[in-house]
């Protein structure tokens, strides 16, 4: 069977929802669906699309490998829903009321929500309107004009931005429960790191450049990677599926780690701190409610936040 319209969005964020709470129980919870309901709206998608989504047993439900992809294109759906959502509010708006933000996945997952939830109580908060990418997406975003503030976790920026430092995030390597790794007794060194096909980001990515320069600074290269995958969740259910180890912010796996359902690995010797930055375009001053929003994020009080 094929789906024969369009599928509820409400449904696809469900699904999500299983894959970032772990169980239907919570994704229903989390988007204000009763719990009954929640099952059958997902029974109804896997008849009418033919596709197998969820592995039920007495230990709970988990997602199917078909689901993962399903999941990782339903984030692509949802974000440019929420984008349309976003331009269509933003078209009673003036240029004046609206700061355009560009942010890094990891940053716009976990990070941004809680930002913007501090900015929107300042007193001069205006509607934010934000684009999603890898930190060379936002970069470019912020280079031609689409972004007047971007936020990337990478230092390696290039020509045309001006930059601030706004925090440290940190990769950590991941397996699943049942790969070798997880039950080794001593870290890994960079040499075995660098020399093990991985589960990674898609080149441009923050996180794929901090690992390729954390281990060029051992002179060690990363080896052609097991997968090379467009998102951050993609990343971590191919590690979940036991595909290849997996090197995440700590802020994607945190849940999955919590669960056990993915494993931490020790690395010694191995700096996989990266820089969280602010960016904007070199010679242009951003607009006052990018000051604003920069003091949000570094808890800055409202007359201390300007951008120069």
């Amino acid at each position: 069977m094929t789906l024969d319209r369009w599928p509820d969005l409400a449904v696809i964020e469900l699904l999500v929802g299983v894959e970032e709470h772990g169980s239907i129980g919570a994704a229903a919870a989390a988007v204000g669906m009763a719990q009954p309901n929640a099952s059958r709206a997902l029974q109804r998608l896997e008849r009418r699309s033919g596709v197998p989504l969820l592995l039920r047993s007495t230990r709970g439900t988990v997602l199917t490998p078909e689901a993962a992809l399903v999941v990782d294109w339903g984030r692509e759906v949802l974000a440019a829903a929420e984008r349309l959502t976003a331009s269509m509010a933003a078209l009673g708006t003036t240029r004046a009321s609206r700061l355009k933000v560009a942010a890094s996945q990891t940053v716009a997952e976990y990070l941004l929500p809680g930002w913007l939830a501090d900015y929107r109580e300042r007193p001069r908060a205006v509607e934010v309107q934000l684009e999603v990418g890898n930190s060379v997406q936002v970069t470019a975003a912020v280079v031609e004009g689409r972004a007047d503030l971007g936020f990337v976790e990478t230092s390696h920026l290039g020509r045309g931005v001006r930059s601030r430092r706004v925090g440290t995030d940190h990769l950590v390597v991941v397996v699943a429960p049942g790969h070798s790794w997880a039950r080794r007794r001593s870290p890994l060194d960079a040499a075995r790191l660098a020399g093990t096909a991985l589960v990674v980001r898609e080149d441009g990515s923050g996180t794929r450049d901090a690992l390729e320069h954390a281990l060029a600074r051992h002179d060690l290269a990363v080896a052609e990677p097991a997968q090379a995958l467009g998102s951050n969740a993609a990343v971590r259910v191919a590690a979940m599926a036991g595909v290849a180890p997996a090197v995440l912010s700590e802020h994607a796996v945190r849940e999955a780690l919590d669960s056990g359902r993915l494993v931490r690995v020790p690395v010694d010797g191995v700096d996989l701190s990266r820089p969280l930055r602010a960016v904007w375009r070199d010679g242009a001053r951003p607009p006052e409610a990018a000051g604003d929003l920069l003091g949000a994020v570094r808890g800055d009080e409202p007359a201390r936040a300007a951008v120069r």
